[in-house]
């Protein structure tokens, strides 16, 4: 296990304790292997409730500091939404420092799973962004510790995450807009691709309109056909008027420029880490804006991984994940009653959790 070779390792080897996203992580894995190209990083959160599950994103990061500090953000909040979410698994996530559109190749996710066989169990590793079914079938050849496989429980948990949001989304409306249904609402999509595209096709089947947007036309095009859907710039897309505001591509979306351009009255989306600080949060409740916070709402695909209770029956699934709508009305309500942003709750319900753990 070694540090990612190149200019912007010393960057990263003097901040890696004292990052700002090194939130107590358990343990931190730089991995490489030179003859197949891989260069990846494995956070491992905490595993108080049980090991840590998350997925492997692949995406083309910039600097090897943008994918450490993604990694960090992204095992942090896998160890929240495990842990509201109800779930015996502690929270850890991978990237991988590629283009998934052109470096996959069996050897490199060989070669990545040999890293995750090395930890012994303490990461189960599944999809991400950049990550399919295929690629988790070939970490399944070397590796124990993988699910989301076609061998292995319900597959792909893409529509299960979908399917949550959709759910998330119908109660976060009925919540801050006093309506029973959500046919006839507008709801502005950023990002249509694997979880994106499926929550935009359930809105549509239950009634609202919808403006979306993607950076890929393979993505956007199909959801525009199948939909009705209104295509917008993505620049544009938080800015539109809409009831529902979801974003469903990367993080940061939601920070103290685009907060004051927001027309929508919900904010609920399938994106990890919207909020680009921890005020954003209270910046949305200071705009009457109520925000679905990101890690509850999304919950749906990793509850398909780990609830190993319906791994043999996906429409009971689909009821145990419709149930991230109760979890909301409760932070919601919990929210109102004591002035904080949903944010802030949904935080303290999983500390408060892991803390009972540890008594």
């Amino acid at each position: 296990m070694t540090a990612l070779a190149s200019g912007s390792v010393h960057e990263m080897a003097f901040s890696v304790f004292d990052h700002p996203e090194n939130k107590s992580h358990e343990q931190i894995v730089f991995c490489e292997d030179r003859t197949v190209g891989l260069k990846a990083l494995i956070a491992i959160h905490d595993t108080t409730l049980g090991p840590a599950l998350g997925g492997t994103r692949m995406w083309r990061y910039e600097t090897e500091a943008e994918a450490l500090t993604d990694v960090l953000r992204l095992s942090a909040g896998m160890t929240q939404k495990n842990a509201v979410a109800g779930l015996d698994l502690g929270g850890g996530k991978a990237v991988i420092v590629a283009d998934a559109r052109r470096d996959k190749t069996p050897a490199l996710f060989h070669a990545f799973a040999r890293f995750v066989d090395r930890l012994n169990g303490a990461y189960i590793t599944a999809e991400d962004v950049g990550v399919t079914l295929a690629d988790m079938d070939l970490v399944s050849n070397v590796t124990d510790h993988v699910t989301g496989t076609s061998k292995k429980g319900l597959g792909d948990p893409s529509p299960f995450t979908a399917w949550g949001v959709f759910k998330g989304i119908e109660a976060a409306a009925r919540h801050r807009l006093g309506i029973s249904s959500i046919g006839g609402l507008t709801v502005a999509i950023q990002g249509v691709g694997h979880v994106g595209g499926p929550v935009a096709r359930h809105l549509a089947e239950a009634g609202a309109s919808l403006i979306v947007t993607d950076i890929h036309d393979s993505h956007l095009q199909p959801v525009v056909e199948a939909t009705g859907a209104r295509a917008v710039n993505p620049a544009d897309i938080h800015k539109v008027e809409a009831d529902v505001f979801a974003p469903c591509a990367l993080g940061g979306i939601l920070n103290a420029q685009s907060i004051p351009e927001l027309k929508a009255a919900v904010v609920a989306g399938a994106a990890n880490n919207q909020l680009l600080e921890a005020g954003d949060g209270e910046r949305l409740r200071r705009r009457g804006i109520l925000y679905a916070p990101d890690y509850v709402i999304n919950a749906g695909g990793v509850i398909s991984l780990g609830d190993s209770r319906y791994q043999s029956d996906p429409e009971a699934m689909r009821n145990r994940v419709a149930q991230i709508q109760d979890t909301l009305s409760k932070i919601f309500k919990r929210a109102d009653d004591e002035g904080l942003s949903p944010a802030v709750i949904a935080d303290r319900m999983a500390e408060e959790r892991i803390a009972s753990a540890r008594d």
